[in-house]
């Protein structure tokens, strides 16, 4: 009961649970387990189902609370299922609330980039990535390099994908700098980062190879383009 207390994020129920002696087991078990469909209710959940639930879980938290939190998780929400406008109000309403929240201006950094609006974005990301450029894993500093891609700094975004290169090898990244370089000329720094990508492909655990089969495939195509 404990464990699923907290992948429902019921946090007082957890509690309670923690130091309740069992009786906060129980008192969750009937009003929250078993009501929720507990056992039946696992492992089969119709398309988005579990989505909707937590964007109406969210919405009346919002409604009653009005927390930064709440906005920035709702906004994530929106972010995965590719609504970037509703993540970006989201992320926007966190930030009235707490203004220097790191995780919201990175989000709606990277919102931002994904409607097209790399000039704001660029804003927000250079921002997040001078405060931590290890923010989110590289993440942060991958969608930074982007935004000056989408505005024509090429040297700039060279510069940013070196440094992203140099914490993470993520193909992601190998590949657009590989592409900066070949629009530059340099066909054998390109081909450097390529080969480096295959060789890396080559030995990753599946679960990888599978989150990375767009990035090579494109990185493959630029290959032959610019010969081996």
């Amino acid at each position: 009961m404990l464990v699923d207390a907290i992948r429902r994020q019921e946090w007082i129920w957890a509690v309670f649970i923690f130091i309740g002696s069992g009786l906060g087991t129980i008192l969750y078990f009937f009003f929250v387990y078993r009501a929720s469909g507990g056992l039946a209710s696992q492992g089969f959940e119709l398309p988005g189902a579990g989505t909707r639930q937590r964007i109406k879980e969210l919405e009346a938290q919002i409604y009653h609370l009005d927390k930064a939190h709440h906005h920035f998780q709702l906004g994530d929400v929106y972010f995965r299922r590719g609504k970037f406008a509703k993540a970006e109000q989201c992320y926007r309403a966190a930030l009235e609330r707490e203004p220097g929240e790191i995780d919201a201006r990175a989000h709606l950094g990277q919102a931002l980039l994904r409607q097209n609006q790399p000039t704001e974005a660029k804003t927000f990301l250079e921002e997040v990535c001078r405060e931590n450029p290890k923010h989110d894993y590289g993440y942060s500093l991958m969608a930074y390099a982007e935004s000056l891609m989408a505005l024509g700094e090429r040297d700039a975004a060279i510069s940013v994908w070196q440094q992203v290169l140099l914490n993470n090898l993520y193909a992601r990244a190998r590949v657009q700098l590989a592409e900066l370089y070949a629009a530059k000329g340099e066909e054998a720094l390109a081909r450097t980062e390529l080969k480096e990508l295959l060789s890396e492909d080559l030995h990753a655990p599946k679960f990888q190879r599978n989150r990375d089969r767009v990035w090579v495939r494109r990185g493959k195509s630029l290959l032959r383009k610019i010969g081996r």
